[in-house]
């Protein structure tokens, strides 16, 4: 009777293990685990060795979605685990950019500070409302991440762009927005949601 439970037991937790552990989650893993790595480098000025773990981490993040949605493996776990690691890159991005950068973002200090604050408003929302943070991966935040992934590459191999900074912008604000409006109208927190106008299709 012990031997079938401990087996049934087994079984039941390499089930669940088996379900959380394939490459889209070891991806978004790798980068949630490499956030600290990342932010020390960035605090301690080593900027190349800061930007190319920064380009890694977009490599990781573009693969882990492409991955889970070729071959079906988009689970509840995973979207969380992929927010928690998306959270943690903009955070490195973002003081990277500032620490590194400063000098050629000081005159947009008001745009990207709005962009920043809206970035945070939606995580507050949803922590408030359901002791968690959001995992809705948007169509319209998928995009602004890839334009911000772009934006980043192009500004420390080539430099600041004033007009594509504006487009990555007000794109990642509008996205924000979007973000606010879901998890102030949602009863419950959905993962993998696809966008506002679905949200209200189906109301």
């Amino acid at each position: 009777m012990i031997i079938f439970v401990i087996a049934t037991l087994l079984n039941i937790i390499m089930r669940n293990l088996k379900e959380k552990i394939n490459v889209p989650n070891i991806l978004s893993f790798y980068r949630l685990l490499s956030f600290p790595f990342v932010l020390y480098f960035a605090l301690n000025k080593h900027e190349s060795i800061f930007v190319i773990m920064l380009v890694i981490n977009l490599i990781t993040d573009a693969l882990d979605g492409i991955i889970a949605r070729m071959f079906n493996l988009q689970t509840e776990f995973g979207a969380k685990l992929d927010a928690y690691a998306d959270i943690g890159m903009y955070i490195t991005a973002i003081i990277g950019v500032i620490i590194f950068k400063s000098h050629e973002l000081s005159p947009h200090f008001i745009s990207l500070s709005i962009f920043i604050t809206v970035f945070i408003i939606p995580k507050i929302i949803s922590f408030y409302r359901f002791r968690n943070f959001p995992s809705l991966h948007l169509y319209s935040s998928k995009v602004g991440g890839y334009m911000q992934g772009f934006f980043f590459l192009v500004l420390f191999v080539f430099g600041f762009n004033t007009l594509f900074y504006y487009t990555v912008i007000i794109w990642g604000i509008l996205s924000f927005i979007e973000q606010i409006i879901v998890v102030l109208i949602t009863s419950e927190l959905e993962s993998n949601v696809k966008g506002l106008y679905w949200i209200l299709k189906t109301k």
